[in-house]
Parts: C-alpha cells; sequence; structure tokens
C-alpha cells in the first residue's frame, strides 16, 4: 500500500529543511526547530503538517521578514531541497511576508523549482493585484519551467487547495500569462495551461471557448492538445459549442447495444461493460459514461472514436473500479450507467453496489 502523503512530511524532511537553513544562517537554532516541528506532528493531515513546520520556523528563526527571506534563498544553495522540506518554506513565504512583496515574490520564485509556492503566492496576488500579477507575467518569460508553470498555476481561478482571490474569477486578468505559454516547449506548463483555461470554463464558458479558438487559429506546435485538455469539462458536461470545437457534432451517434457483467457489483469490485456504438456521419465520436446514483452523478472518459463513413460501429470494453478512496465513500444502493456520445446520454443501464460482505481468512 502506497504512503499516504501526510507521511512525507516528516523527521527527515524537517531535517534537511533545518540543515539548511543553518548552513545559510549560523544562529538558528536547529534543534529547537526540529523539536517545535515534530511536536504531535504524527497526528496532522498533511496541510497543517506543512502548517506546523512552517510555524516552528517561525518562532525559531526569529528575523525580520526580509532578513529570514534572504536566509531561505541562500538554503536553497546549501542543501538540496525537495517537495516536502520545501513546502514549509514557501508556506512561511506565504504567512509571513504580506508587507514585502519584492522579497516575498523573489523568495518563492527561488523556491518553486523545489517546491511550487503556488499556495503562498494567493495572498499577494490577493492585496497586489497588478504589481503582483506583472511579477508572475516576468516569470512567464523565465527559463526555468518550474517558475514559469508558477506564473500559470499559482493565478489559476480555482486552483485546488488554495484560497480564493476573487478577481481572478474575472475572465481576463491572466490571459497575457497564458498567451505567453500556451505553447509553451514544457508539457509540465502547458498541462497547467489548459487547467486554467478549464477553471475559465466553470464560470465564463463562452470566454474560455473564444479563447480556445483563437490560439487555434493561430496555430502552434502544441495547440491541439492543450485545447482538447482545456475543454474537457466542458465536454464533459456536453456543452454544444465546446463539442463543435473538437469537431464532435452533438447528436450524432448512437449506441446499438449496452450490456453489463452482471447486475449487481461489491464495493471494491469492478463493473466491467460493453458498448457499441454507431455513427450517424462521418466525423469524432467522444464517448463517456456517468455513474449515477440519487444526488451524485459522475462523468468519466470512455473513449474516442473517428468514424470515416456514416454507419460505422464501434466496439468498446471498460471496467469501472468501485475501489474505495479516502476522499469519497461509495454506499450501497440502486446505480445507473449512461453512456454519453457527442454529449448526449444515448443509452442507460442499471445495476446495485452491494457490500462486499465481511473478510475470509
Amino acid at each position: 500500500m502506497a504512503q499516504p502523503l501526510k507521511e512525507m512530511v516528516n523527521r527527515t524532511s524537517v531535517g534537511l529543511l533545518a540543515d539548511g537553513v543553518a548552513a545559510a544562517h549560523a544562529p538558528f537554532p536547529r534543534d529547537r526547530f526540529v523539536a517545535t516541528a515534530l511536536a504531535d506532528l504524527g497526528g496532522l493531515e498533511l496541510k497543517d503538517r506543512v502548517r506546523r513546520v512552517s510555524l516552528a520556523l517561525h518562532e525559531t528563526l526569529e528575523l525580520p521578514f526580509p532578513r529570514a527571506a534572504a536566509v531561505l534563498r541562500e538554503a536553497t544553495t546549501r542543501v538540496r531541497l525537495d517537495m516536502w522540506s520545501g513546502w514549509p518554506a514557501t508556506d512561511f513565504v506565504g504567512a509571513h511576508g504580506h508587507d514585502h512583496l519584492d522579497d516575498a515574490m523573489t523568495t518563492l520564485a527561488v523556491l518553486t523549482p523545489f517546491s511550487t509556492g503556488e499556495f503562498a503566492v494567493r495572498p499577494y496576488l490577493d492585496r497586489y493585484r497588478d504589481d503582483a500579477l506583472k511579477i508572475m507575467d516576468g516569470w512567464a518569460g523565465a527559463e526555468d519551467e518550474h517558475l514559469r508553470r508558477l506564473a500559470s498555476e499559482g493565478s489559476r481561478p480555482r486552483l485546488p487547495w488554495a484560497t480564493r482571490v476573487r478577481w481572478l474569477m474575472e475572465p481576463g486578468p491572466t490571459l497575457p500569462i497564458l498567451d505567453r505559454l500556451r505553447d509553451d516547449p514544457s508539457e509540465y506548463v502547458r498541462r497547467s495551461v489548459a487547467n486554467h483555461v478549464n477553471d475559465i470554463a466553470k464560470d465564463h464558458p463562452d470566454a474560455a471557448l473564444a479563447l480556445l479558438g483563437r490560439w487555434r487559429s493561430e496555430g502552434g506546435s502544441h495547440v491541439e492538445r492543450v485545447v482538447r485538455h482545456a475543454v474537457r469539462g466542458l465536454v464533459r458536461a456536453g456543452h454544444p459549442e465546446a463539442l463543435i470545437l473538437l469537431g464532435a457534432a452533438p447528436g450524432n451517434g448512437a449506441v446499438e447495444s449496452l450490456s453489463l457483467a452482471g447486475d449487481e457489483v461489491a464495493i471494491g469490485g469492478k463493473l466491467p461493460f460493453t458498448v457499441v456504438v454507431s455513427a450517424a456521419a462521418a466525423g469524432p465520436l467522444l464517448l463517456k459514461y456517468a455513474v449515477r446514483r440519487d444526488g451524485s452523478r459522475r462523468v468519466f472518459h470512455l473513449a474516442e472514436r473517428e468514424a470515416a463513413v456514416p454507419g460505422e460501429t464501434f466496439t468498446v470494453t471498460r471496467s469501472h473500479s468501485f475501489r474505495p478512496v479516502t476522499t469519497r465513500a461509495e454506499p450501497p444502493g440502486p446505480r445507473e450507467l449512461d453512456i454519453i456520445v457527442n454529449g448526449e446520454t444515448r443509452a442507460t443501464a442499471s445495476f446495485t453496489l452491494v457490500d462486499a460482505g465481511p473478510a475470509r481468512d
């Protein structure tokens, strides 16, 4: 079983950060920092662990923020920080530098190749809208791909786990950054750009589609993949213009048959199913499936097929897993499986999710 992510913030990661700070600032009470950071760490979840280490750093470094920020920058030259040792350092910057925009942003730029500053930059975007955005626009032209990604990821309207910055919910402020990065040579950066536009599409679908349409008309080496990834939320919702953008005519395609491997599946098990789809006209078929119960409908990618002629059929077999995950509990009960072709539900089958029963020796 994979180690929970929270366990990655541990004695080793704290010790690595401590070594870097101590090497950069000799008076730093390394042992006191480590003891303070590790106190009660075991009972905390991931983000609370990060904040606990960050607070311990604040309590023990005891320097004015500009000097503390300089120490953190120097620490990156003394040890090789990673995601788990560096995250508390970026959190420190996000929490304690609010009166020092330049020092804070410079430090996040230094730290982010080791541990992204996407969460820590949010307070500065909130407080220093134009000045912070200007700095991030500069990051979009940086040589380091991590810093270019931070320009896009840190300014996402709906960045997961991050505090909301209300003005970022508007459709226009970050477009200059996205325009600079839309055809970036790094897939790591381009995926962030696509996720950013997908965020915009949740609140402003017309603006997102107009942006993607412009990018396609302007061309680029990677534009098609960025467009397809950015429009996925709208396609999942069956948005007609999003489907048209991908060349998938709404209404094209029918389900000839849908068969489930059984009418019951145990929690923790899989439900195999087979669907036969036919095209009414030549062109792309975007196939999704949805699993429904009272109060819940979750949509998943099934397949993409290209019909060369009207009437062409395709057979797709898939298994849907009901393995329990920590972020979602699936209660037993009746379910519906929908097959969605180019944005329209074309077939439905019923089944029941049942308890797995007691474990056997």
